[in-house]
């Protein structure tokens, strides 16, 4: 029985430690493209925010500008 169950323990060991080298390499796959789509959603954050910025400085300019012809109206 000890013979057949060596072999075994040894077969089972191995694959363990393929499989956490396999689960090492994907964590660190992982870790990567985590970097890569934080890196891009800090850009799209930013670029939402621009526009946002952008916008509100239209409608600014524009009540400024209504507010001066009703000035020179007056």
């Amino acid at each position: 029985m000890l013979e057949n169950t060596l072999p075994q323990l040894e077969q089972l060991i191995e694959q363990l430690i393929e499989k956490n080298t396999s689960l090492k390499a994907e964590v660190k796959e992982l870790n990567a493209q985590k970097v890569i789509l934080t890196e891009e959603n800090e850009m799209l954050q930013l670029e939402v925010l621009e526009e946002k910025q952008k916008n509100a400085n239209g409608s600014l300019e524009n009540l400024l500008s209504k507010l001066q012809s009703a000035q020179e109206v007056s």
